[in-house]
């Protein structure tokens, strides 16, 4: 019988200090950037119908080490708890993408738009003011839910690892018929131009293709070797490839973008602000959302954490395809990697120091 992918579950070096690699990688990015320019900007050109394909690749092995470790048929045991399932996708679908709208907003278009000058091109030459752009990549990250790290934040919190697996699984196929809609009309409203048929095929290439072979080569591989290795062997040595090729990734991002980021450094907290409000946001509103519906604190917890974290990695690449690798989308979803682990660690303590309020009278 297949043990839980959570089972003795915790941060590996990468994850752990994911921060500190951010900014390693924003640090090499620039360095590159200003010492050799023309090898970034040669690097984005390699494309086909504008798809950057070093880009392409590094963004398949972001999401196929992460598909590969879901299980879907943890999904038919979703009827037996409904409460906490509907209550994360009610979190994450209804409520979630509008408030990171609101909050992202208020912030980078009301309250620091005068910090946020400017004009830029984004890709297919259109031109945009600056702090709508950045307000777009908040908005891709607020319609993209965690399928990744929530499993280790679930697991540190000690919640139910059989919800967190379910919503996981949830989670990436409800990705595939509403992340594209809701994500397009979201960036209407904040009157960036969507071309649809970019934004549908870049949920195909970087959801539904890993998905795809993350399913099938699971079944396989595990049919061949058994799930034992599967679980010590490939996973394990998969797990690293996640992050390596989004640190990769990240490293050209800052070498296009250093100069912004020399001259105007302030722009990183002023997007990490309204993104960790939002974090915070949500987290406290899907927790007392679970105190009210009373449900056990192994289920209030991995809910109010998969409702808080997001699916960045989807952010990254729907940004990249959609705007430019050097558009201010691709930033902004960026510092939401940069602010992702200690955010959430931090909501993991507050869980934990929290668990009482779930002890219930009879």
């Amino acid at each position: 019988m297949e043990k839980s992918i959570c089972e003795e579950k915790k941060l590996s070096l990468f994850e752990k200090y994911l921060t500190l690699w951010v900014f390693a990688c924003i640090a090499l990015g620039i360095l590159l950037g200003k010492f050799f320019p023309d090898i970034a900007v040669a690097l984005d050109k390699i494309s086909i119908y504008q798809v950057s394909l070093p880009i392409a690749i590094c963004l398949f092995f972001m999401m196929y080490p992460i598909m590969v470790k879901i299980d879907f048929r943890e999904v038919v045991k979703a009827g037996k708890t409904p409460k906490p399932v509907f209550l994360t996708l009610f979190i994450n679908w209804c409520i979630k993408p509008f408030t990171m709208l609101a909050i992202s907003t208020l912030f980078l278009g009301v309250l620091f738009k005068g910090m946020l000058p400017g004009f830029e091109i984004i890709k297919g030459g259109g031109q945009v003011e600056l702090y709508r752009s950045y307000i777009s990549g908040c908005i891709l990250l607020g319609v993209a839910p965690c399928t990744a790290m929530v499993l280790i934040w679930g697991h540190l919190s000690k919640g139910n690892d059989g919800h967190t697996l379910v919503m996981v699984a949830i989670n990436s196929l409800a990705m595939l018929f509403l992340y594209a809609p809701l994500g397009g009309w979201l960036l209407g409203i904040n009157k960036m131009p969507i071309p649809w048929q970019t934004i549908i095929l870049s949920v195909l290439i970087y959801v539904g293709l890993p998905l795809l072979l993350g399913y099938h080569s699971r079944k396989w591989i595990i049919a061949k070797k058994g799930f034992k290795w599967f679980e010590e062997k490939f996973v394990h040595y998969l797990t690293p490839v996640s992050i390596t090729a989004l640190l990769a990734t990240l490293v050209l991002l800052f070498s296009l973008k250093g100069e912004l980021i020399i001259a105007q450094p302030q722009i990183i907290i002023l997007i990490a602000i309204p993104l960790f409000l939002q974090t915070c946001f949500i987290f406290f509103l899907t927790y007392m959302l679970a105190r009210w519906l009373k449900l056990p604190y192994q289920d209030a917890a991995p809910s109010a954490l998969i409702g808080a974290s997001n699916h960045f990695e989807v952010a990254i690449a729907t940004s990249a395809i959609l705007f430019g690798l050097s558009s201010g989308a691709s930033l902004a979803t960026v510092v939401g990697v940069l602010i992702e682990v200690p955010v959430m660690l931090m909501l993991v303590k507050v869980s934990l120091k929290t668990r009482h309020l779930f002890n219930y009278s009879v």
